[in-house]
């Protein structure tokens, strides 16, 4: 497939999620919050798979990047007042306040760009750490408003229930994301493998997003994902 046409169609399908959620937001048939979470956890997959589409090209990865940069740049946009977007602000903000976009919106986005120029389709471990941010970072704020469980010793607005959807949420994304491209592209690691250093680095991050860093959990959450991945695969 021309690299052209890759880009475009995953272009296409990776805003019209974002689109898609901000409308029904704005026309409240789902609730501001789940309309910002299913961003936050579809966007990544859509866009992920969407590397499949790609040749292989020196070019491939950087136009690839430029997708999530033109939603950040969007983004940042909003944010500072420039670009008038209210059903935008509704689906990415908790308050509605345009500047909550400028914190995990946008270093969400900053992420995505980040993965994509740096490891792209060479490893597993820009895939893990996407995947993990957004299947169990995603889900876990999701099912622990909606579950009641325990809260969190060390971290009050935190429970049980969201950790344990955070550890799941990203172990089946990036495990299922992870053997797609496993397969795809022979990264000689066996599937076997590759589920054992996925619990261990979903174990890890599930303790890390449980900490109490407030709106840093889209930059902690990859990170210490890319530093494991580093080591594991």
């Amino acid at each position: 497939m021309s690299i052209w046409v890759a880009f475009i169609l995953t272009t296409i399908v990776s805003v019209a999620w974002l689109r898609l959620n901000n409308f029904l937001a704005s026309k409240n048939i789902i609730s501001n919050k789940l309309s910002r979470k299913l961003v936050h956890i579809g966007t990544g997959p859509i866009f992920v798979l969407g590397w499949l589409l790609f040749p292989e090209s020196v070019y491939s990865r950087y136009l690839a990047a430029v997708i999530p940069l033109l939603i950040t740049i969007q983004f940042f946009l909003i944010g500072v007042g420039i670009i008038k977007d209210q059903s935008s602000v509704d689906s990415l903000s908790r308050t509605g306040n345009r500047r909550e976009i400028l914190k995990g919106p946008l270093i969400y986005g900053i992420v995505f760009v980040a993965a994509t120029v740096l490891f792209w389709r060479d490893s597993l471990v820009g895939i893990t750490a996407l995947m993990i941010l957004c299947g169990g970072d995603g889900l876990a704020d999701v099912v622990g408003r909606r579950i009641k469980t325990p809260k969190l010793p060390w971290a009050p607005d935190k429970s049980v229930g969201g950790s344990v959807a955070m550890f799941f949420g990203g172990l089946f994304f990036s495990l299922a994301i992870g053997l797609i491209f496993n397969q795809v592209y022979q990264y000689g690691i066996n599937s076997l493998l590759i589920l054992f250093n996925l619990i261990i680095i979903n174990f890890v991050a599930t303790i890390v997003e449980s900490i109490p860093f407030y709106d840093m959990d889209n930059l902690t959450v990859p990170l210490i994902s890319i530093l494991l991945g580093l080591l594991l695969f």
